[in-house]
């Protein structure tokens, strides 16, 4: 008989924050991952809204509002929380908890002090933070910057000295680019980039197929020296994925769909033209 198996808090990796405190956190899963974090008494962590999946018994749980400074005007304007959760361990022991990816995502450990206290983030790649980190959602303010759709211009904005955890779809990949070194990417699988990367915005084609949609329409043109987080499966493209598969199939398995379709239009037709007829009658 197989001895039970018990998922303890176990830590492989340790956070040393600047006040020389330790925080060790595990990240568990290949694919919808899970932090798991060690607190001390009186430690807490800061998540977004509804992405604790547990905690030990001493942990306590309640809802914080954002700082004023830190909502602004597009956070509210594009539905984004004014909210956040604050997890803090109230017990004379150590706790823990586990704060989850809300889709198929990987969670990414940054330690906003080795970035220069700044990181750009993709929308809604906040996921939790320990010690001193702050989020703010900004837009690029260069008009050649400013493509179609939210996802395209909205970013979140880390600052700070503390370790926030991100999320990024599928796999990730990390380039360092030197001063002047040029990367080419397309813009949805930019998961965070440092400031100092100069970013241009290409569209592969007339403008108006970027506005209508399309596959690899808009580059990001990344000029180092920095550092760029690549994901390689955007949520919003996989999210289109699955509805084009649930309703794609039903037209491209029933030719008919489009003749009934054209039936339908012409007797709508017909019966309209007749009403006109029979009123002037």
């Amino acid at each position: 008989m197989a001895a039970p198996f018990f998922s303890t808090p176990f830590q492989p990796y340790v956070y040393q924050s600047p006040q020389d405190a330790v925080t060790p956190f595990q990240i568990l899963g290949g694919e919808a991952q899970i932090v798991q974090i060690m607190l001390k008494p009186q430690e807490k962590v800061i998540a977004k809204p509804g992405s604790m999946c547990f905690m030990s018994g001493s942990i306590e749980m309640e809802n914080t509002y954002v700082p004023e400074n830190e909502v602004g005007m597009w956070q509210w304007l594009f539905g984004k929380s004014i909210t956040s959760i604050a997890l803090r361990n109230n017990g004379p022991n150590d706790g823990f908890l586990g704060i989850a990816a809300p889709s198929l995502a990987r969670v990414l450990p940054i330690d906003l002090a080795m970035f220069g206290g700044v990181l750009l983030c993709q929308p809604d790649a906040f996921l939790c933070s320990i010690n001193d980190v702050k989020v703010n959602n900004t837009v690029d303010q260069r008009p050649r910057n400013v493509v179609t759709g939210v996802e395209g211009f909205l970013r979140q904005k880390l600052t700070g000295q503390g370790l926030a955890f991100i999320l990024a779809g599928g796999s990730v990949v990390q380039k360092n680019l030197e001063v002047g070194e040029v990367l080419a990417v397309d813009i949805s699988c930019i998961a965070a980039l440092t400031s100092s990367i100069d970013v241009q915005i290409k569209y592969n084609g007339p403008i108006r197929r970027a506005v209508f949609g399309g596959d690899n329409l808009v580059t990001a043109i990344l000029t180092g020296p920095g550092i760029v987080f690549i994901q390689s499966l955007p949520f919003h493209r996989f999210s289109q994925r699955i509805a084009r598969a649930v309703t794609s199939p039903n037209m491209r398995e029933n030719p008919k769909f489009f003749v009934q379709i054209a039936i339908f239009f012409f007797l709508a037709y017909v019966v309209i033209v007749s009403s006109l007829i029979l009123t002037d009658v």
